[in-house]
């Protein structure tokens, strides 16, 4: 679990993130302004399959907050699976102490797979936003939501499919407005192996640009 730090900035963000649908239904990214949750607190979920990194990105995500002057917790749990099973990540951001760690109702979930997706969707807050892979199709709920390329953008355009969590952290942020991308990229450094840092900032820049082309 990650807690603490003093600090920077603010934790403002989303308020108003309409008509995101899919790779080509991003028509309106308004009034990214507010993103303070309940009580200054915003709860993240990731999700996916073994090997696909969604709990180091929910730790990249802790760290950001952190290094921006933001309370952070994260935790995680793993399904039964030896190898592929389900795994999901928590973060959790606060302007204050953070007393109570678990999430129930998360402000946002992003969902690799099948499963994650199913399994989470109905969980995510009223108003909430979901980033969905764009093989998914997301079910009926009262939530904002994008569908991006992200496990296609990591094997064709960063040549690594092991980057996806990555390619996803940079839409995450392009969508949200989370942190500058300075911190974003610093959080990435301090937590991927020693000799990846340039793939993966590629990565980042590869989820950047799915929502610039997305938007455009």
């Amino acid at each position: 679990m990650i807690n603490g730090i003093n600090g920077v900035s603010d934790i403002n963000g989303v308020s108003d993130i309409n008509g995101i649908s899919d790779i080509n239904g991003i028509s309106d990214i308004n009034g990214v302004s507010d993103i303070n949750g309940i009580n200054g607190r915003y709860e993240l979920c990731f999700a996916g399959s073994g090997g696909q990194g969604v709990i180091l990105t929910s730790i990249i995500f802790a760290e950001a907050a952190l290094l921006n002057g933001k309370k952070a917790a994260q935790s995680q749990s793993y399904g039964p699976e030896a190898r592929g099973g389900s795994c999901l990540g928590e973060t959790i951001i606060s302007n204050g102490n953070i007393w109570f760690t678990k999430i129930t109702r998360p402000d946002f979930l992003l969902a690799l797979t099948r499963q994650s997706l199913d399994q989470y969707a109905g969980q995510v807050r009223p108003g909430g936003f979901i980033l969905a892979d764009s093989e998914l199709t997301l079910p009926a709920v009262d939530v904002k939501y994008a569908r991006l390329p992200i496990l296609r953008a990591a094997c064709q355009d960063v040549k690594n499919p092991m980057t996806a969590n990555i390619v996803a952290a940079g839409a995450i942020n392009s969508l949200l407005r989370l942190f500058p991308d300075k911190t974003l990229e610093e959080a990435i450094r301090r937590h991927v192996p020693a000799g990846t840092e340039q793939i993966n900032l590629r990565a980042l820049e590869a989820g950047r640009q799915l929502v610039a082309k997305a938007a455009a």
